[in-house]
């Protein structure tokens, strides 16, 4: 994978990550829910500030940012604060995993860059009830 491919991979994973925390707050209440929905909207003001700092990587680097889908698969049920708890969980995984990939094919700032947002995506992961990881984002 080249660094784009990998910059290119990060910026779809946070356009999806943007619309699904999105979608997770609304169906939370900050009055009867004030900590998760607290933690929905620290996260996706995360994603939507890194969606836009990836959107400039890729174009410094003269590639065409990959543009939101229209619309993205949700989880299937979220019926309780449990099921969208694991939601937001569940995402947060898959998007460290996606920052692990692109340390692996950056290099410099790019890789400096992409430390930061997983260590981010790590602790976002405990205040969704993760579990500490000594690699997280890594398969081993």
């Amino acid at each position: 994978m080249t660094p784009l491919d990998a910059l290119q991979a990060a910026l779809a994973a946070e356009h999806a990550a943007v619309y699904l925390t999105g979608v997770l707050g609304a169906q939370t209440s900050k009055a009867e829910q004030p900590v998760l929905y607290g933690s929905l909207l620290r996260a996706y003001r995360a994603h939507r500030r890194r969606r836009d700092q990836l959107t400039v990587l890729i174009a410094g680097r003269g590639g065409v940012p990959v543009s939101a889908a229209v619309a993205y698969e949700l989880p299937a049920a979220l019926d309780t604060v449990s099921d969208v708890n694991d939601a937001a969980l569940q995402l947060e995984r898959r998007i460290a995993t996606t920052y692990g990939q692109l340390i692996e094919n950056t290099t410099g700032a790019e890789r400096r860059w992409a430390l930061v947002a997983l260590e981010n995506s790590a602790v976002v992961q405990l205040e969704f009830r993760g579990t500490p990881e000594m690699f997280p984002g890594s398969s081993n």
